[in-house]
């Protein structure tokens, strides 16, 4: 166990928020006035996205749900998509099959029952 980090502590302030106890100003009792060069930008990673997260509401089941489902479920309805359009594609060169064929072997009658068949669309719309 000595090779675990020590644990973070969080201090209440005088006005009622809450802290990390190392972000606190160091108590000096010399008088030379000190230069602190500190750079924001350069913020731990893990406790900026601890804050981000807990600070937005969500947990961080949450977040990992959102990384690992999102793209899951982008590629299930791009698979789903993909196979719609085969089967429409299908479906549509069957049926251009088919009517070729009746009208083929159909002769005279095959004609115009599908003239027919045009006539009662167009009428119908």
């Amino acid at each position: 166990m000595s090779n675990l980090p020590d644990p973070v502590r969080v201090v209440q302030l005088p006005d009622g928020t809450y802290t990390y106890a190392d972000h606190l100003p160091a108590i000096q009792s010399t008088a030379v006035p000190q230069v602190v060069h500190q750079h924001i930008h350069q913020a731990p990673p893990d406790r900026t996205v601890q804050r981000i997260a807990l600070g937005s509401g969500i947990g961080a089941g949450a977040v990992a749900a959102g990384v690992y489902f999102g793209p899951l479920l982008v590629g299930a309805l791009t698979a789903i998509a993909a196979n719609l359009a085969i089967l429409t594609f299908l479906a549509v060169a069957m049926a251009w099959g088919v009517v070729s064929v009746v009208r083929s072997v159909g002769g005279a009658e095959g004609k115009a029952a599908a003239n027919t068949l045009t006539r009662a669309r167009r009428k119908g719309k």
